[in-house]
């Protein structure tokens, strides 16, 4: 499509988001957007969830921008709710820009695990936030993801 490319990469925290975004902007015309490293940048607290919106609506401002240049934008934002999802894939689709969905997954134990192992949030992430967040976690469906355009090229492993 002219428009660009929207990536949209769902997960919880410890599923793989900044890595895999992170491999994908290697490729020129690729620009990610992670409102935790923006918050972090900032010295913002990562639960403050007004700065976070307002972190997420300017760089879906920019992110929109660099797609009607015809480029691709990342969105690590974890869009838990398919509401999210919908609302990001219907504006790239309004700028004719092709929209596609990753969402990575991993047991509790595992995202737990990999938050352990990164020990970067202050205060540390429990076991029970875990939890809660797979409770709060809408997970898409085959006929969700049946709206998104598929992958370019593989996906980086």
């Amino acid at each position: 499509m002219p428009g660009g490319r929207l990536i949209i990469i769902c997960g919880l925290p410890g599923s793989g988001k900044t890595t895999l975004a992170r491999q994908l902007a290697e490729q020129p015309d690729v620009v990610r957007y992670s409102p935790d490293e923006w918050m972090d940048d900032l010295a913002l607290d990562l639960y403050d969830e007004p700065r976070r919106a307002a972190i997420e609506t300017l760089q879906w401002q920019q992110a929109q921008h660099v797609l009607t240049l015809g480029g691709t934008a990342v969105i690590e934002w974890g869009t838990w709710a398919r509401s999210e999802r919908d609302t990001l894939r219907q504006g790239a689709r309004a700028l004719g820009a092709a929209a596609e969905l990753v969402f990575l997954d991993a047991p509790a134990d595992e995202l737990f695990r990999r938050i352990a192992l990164r020990d970067a949030e202050t205060p540390p992430i429990t076991r029970d936030m875990v939890d809660s967040w797979l409770e709060a976690l809408e997970r898409p469906t085959a006929e969700e993801l049946s709206l998104f355009d598929p992958p370019e090229g593989p996906t980086p492993a």
